[in-house]
């Protein structure tokens, strides 16, 4: 059983041996994705159409991973992620042109410089060069990008909901057309053959900001969170649990969790805190079907992992 009392805050030193970090199974290997059957079905729709997928769901659903599974299975390599901002716009999936720098080198150097040293091709934009055969146009990507020659890829933009709420529709035109200009070279990039025409993956954690437009371009699906028996599956799946958790105390862990969720809490425990929580609870050793003073207060000292502010901490707390 793990040593859990290592640091005493007793303001003495301890003699205890610190513990070997261990990677928790395979929570972000693409392996380890489940997807349910009509999830499956939603990005096989999308593949045949050709149109980009649209994900909602609360955090912790997978929506995020899902890009990294169909990139994994389709042999796509990692997706080129695209992470919105609040400020971002339809150019900034293409590329970014760091002005200030180019500005600054010019001054010093007081010679011409290549512009093209000052812009960096994003998610998209890496995707839409990618389709080249072009050794010029290959030589303006990542090094490990131009290795694999032209390909297709799996392009992820997430959390297109924390961008304006003109973002989404300023985006449709730029992803039916798959073609972009950059400014400061007058050069124009357009994908050059439709088999490599990329896979685009849309996360939002809200449905209320996304325009109609927008929606009807898109394959949708909503990710609920995984029923029990769904998280049965995850948590066997990413998880190396000892024989004897795996047989006695699995489904009581699942029971309590699911119930947590149940309660009006602020924020509540998603996928990737329930791995973490099964994981420790094994470490402990803890019996959730034994409410010992003992191993109530082990549970308790394990809330901190599901518990992201102090009344929802507290509320776990009492109510055990």
């Amino acid at each position: 059983m793990y040593n859990f009392d290592i640091y005493q805050g007793s303001g003495k030193q301890s003699r205890f041996e610190l513990p070997t970090y261990q990677h928790l199974g395979k929570l972000d290997e693409p392996s380890g994705y489940i997807a349910s059957d009509y999830l499956r079905d939603a990005v096989n729709v999308a593949l045949a159409l050709g149109q980009p997928l649209l994900l909602t769901g609360e955090p912790g659903t997978g929506k995020t991973h899902l890009a990294k599974s169909i990139a994994w299975e389709l042999g796509l390599g990692e997706p080129l992620v695209f992470n919105a901002k609040t400020d971002s716009s339809a150019k900034d999936l293409f590329y970014r042109y760091d002005s200030l720098g180019h500005f600054h080198h010019t001054q010093i150097k007081k010679s011409d410089i290549d512009v093209n040293d000052y812009i960096h091709f994003e998610a998209l934009g890496q995707a839409i060069l990618a389709s080249y055969e072009d050794a010029e146009v290959q030589a303006l990507m990542p090094k490990d990008l131009q290795l694999k020659g032209a390909h297709k890829s799996v392009v992820l933009i997430d959390e297109i909901d924390k961008a304006t709420r003109d973002f989404p529709n300023n985006i449709l035109h730029e992803i039916e057309n798959m073609s972009f200009m950059v400014t400061e070279t007058g050069k124009k990039y357009s994908i050059q053959d439709q088999r490599y025409r990329p896979i685009i993956i849309l996360t939002s954690n809200s449905e209320k900001n996304l325009p109609d437009a927008f929606l009807r371009r898109c394959v949708y699906y909503h990710i609920p969170f995984p029923e029990k028996d769904m998280l049965r599956q995850i948590v066997n799946k990413r998880l190396q649990l000892s024989e004897d958790f795996q047989q006695r105390m699995l489904e009581a862990a699942i029971d309590h969790f699911t119930e947590i969720r149940s309660k009006k809490l602020r924020k509540k425990p998603a996928t990737a805190e329930l791995l973490a929580w099964i994981h420790i609870l094994d470490k402990l050793d803890v019996k959730i079907d034994v409410p010992t003073p003992e191993q109530l207060q082990k549970l308790a000292s394990t809330y901190s992992i599901l518990a992201k502010n102090p009344e929802d901490l507290k509320r776990l707390r009492e109510d055990l």
